[in-house]
């Protein structure tokens, strides 16, 4: 941006940054029959459902506001879960845009009534768009990575970013050319 903005420019104001630690949350919650499917083990909604619980939580304090689901990339579900397994909703933000954050999920299980450590059994990226009263966007904290494991979150979100871009865009061009050539969907 120049120094002086035109009338169509508004200069935004810079926003501090937080540290990952900031926001970082766990939502934990035991499994009951009201959790389960068909085949007796946890419904993936339901844990679907904490994931983007927690997420939003993480979104929400990040952006010191209302957040918004945007999507949710590769929630991968790693070992079934069952009725009893205490399930911890582990989340942070990895990356940060203009108005827009990746939240990274990792979805631990443990017996309720015994002591051995933790098995992850899931994990998903969500991007969530910070908005305001009226369900405008609105510019959020950059994210600062703490760690050597935040960096590299960091990182990977931007990866993903990109391969999120550029599926939207072939996808659009895809779509464009279809209707050019007359064949409807």
């Amino acid at each position: 941006m120049t120094d002086q903005a035109t009338d169509s420019e508004a200069v935004e104001p810079d926003i501090p940054g937080k540290l990952t630690s900031a926001s970082r949350t766990t939502l934990s919650h035991i499994m009951t029959h009201n959790d389960t499917n068909l085949l007796g083990t946890v419904h993936g909604g339901v844990i679907m459902k904490l994931v983007d619980d927690a997420a939003g939580a993480v979104a929400g304090r990040h952006s010191g506001g209302p957040a918004v689901t945007a999507s949710m990339d590769e929630m991968a579900f790693l070992e079934p879960v069952r009725v009893g397994d205490l399930v911890h909703v582990k989340a942070q933000v990895n990356w940060t845009g203009r108005t827009s954050m990746e939240v990274g999920v990792r979805v631990l299980a443990e017996r309720w009534n015994e002591s051995d450590p933790p098995t992850q059994v899931g994990s998903a990226y969500l991007v969530f768009a910070a908005v305001d009263a009226d369900g405008k966007p609105r510019r959020v904290p950059p994210v600062i990575p703490e760690t050597d494991r935040d960096c590299r979150r960091y990182q990977e979100a931007q990866i993903r970013r990109t391969h999120r871009l550029a599926r939207r865009r072939a996808i659009r061009e895809l779509r464009e050319q279809r209707a050019a050539e007359g064949l409807q969907d």
